[in-house]
């Protein structure tokens, strides 16, 4: 029922931009306003905090003593600092390749085991769950990536050369639809992630809850969808490929106001 009813006010937003003067970009903008209190994110983000604090797996352990960056069990700020150096793991991650650390150490579940679990199925939709819930407790906060440690300006670099490197059949990058200012696929606008694209816009935006198909969406799984459309092979979960165009991203984003999770088309 409430996908028929998000259904018809995306018809009705549709149907009021063609009756009236205003842009298609106007349009929008009004539906995801009219959308914004009953997004269907709030039950993913009630899931995500239930899991954070429930016992679960082999260890029968929770995981309020995970360390996202700013201590253990500290949540609020951390997802606008992501991806960041690690010293326990001695690399960068983002927050969904920190969760599985978290869940493998404290929890005892096995890191391999959910790094081939397809999303939205068994832990790894607990994983875009909890992603879910911490990005929300950081929402109206700003983006600060930092940069001190190697290992994080080499991922910007990696991250940068990533978003550029054209290949694949249709002869794609990244920076094919998000390296100029402008451009748009239909009624949807492609923001220029080069720079700071503005406040909730892309990096700052997701994870999101996608209407087209009734899905919670986290960073991994948009990266995913972007280079099955460029027709490259799906990426290895929490690869150093998909981490690195994080960092690009994030870096590029900063001081803009995560809306995160926001709602998507």
């Amino acid at each position: 029922m409430k996908r028929i009813l998000i259904a018809s006010v995306l018809l009705g937003a549709v149907a009021a931009a063609m009756a009236q003067p205003k842009s298609s970009e106007a349009a929008i903008a009004e539906y995801r306003e009219m959308l914004a209190d009953g997004n269907p994110a709030e039950l993913y983000e009630a899931k995500g905090e239930d899991l954070w604090k429930t016992p679960r797996g082999p260890k029968h352990a929770s995981l309020q003593q995970c360390d996202l960056g700013k201590g253990p069990g500290v949540v609020k700020g951390a997802f606008v600092e992501l991806p960041r150096y690690f010293p326990d793991t001695g690399r960068v991650q983002d927050l969904e390749s920190r969760l599985v650390t978290c869940m493998s150490t404290l929890q005892g579940f096995d890191a391999d085991a959910l790094d081939k679990t397809p999303f939205g199925k068994g832990e790894m939709a607990d994983i875009t769950a909890l992603a879910t819930w911490i990005s929300g407790q950081s929402r109206g906060m700003r983006f600060a990536l930092p940069q001190d440690h190697p290992q994080e300006r080499q991922m910007y670099a990696l991250g940068k050369k990533a978003f550029f490197y054209r290949a694949g059949p249709m002869d794609f990058s990244c920076a094919s639809c998000h390296g100029v200012d402008g451009k748009r696929i239909r009624l949807q606008d492609l923001p220029n992630l080069t720079k700071n694209p503005g406040d909730g816009i892309g990096f700052a935006a997701w994870p999101a809850y996608r209407v087209s198909n009734g899905q919670m969406w986290s960073m991994q799984h948009r990266l995913n969808d972007c280079l099955r459309l460029q027709r490259f092979p799906y990426p290895k979960f929490g690869s150093e490929f998909t981490i690195a165009l994080g960092v690009y991203m994030g870096v590029n984003a900063k001081g803009a106001e995560s809306i995160a999770p926001a709602l998507k088309r």
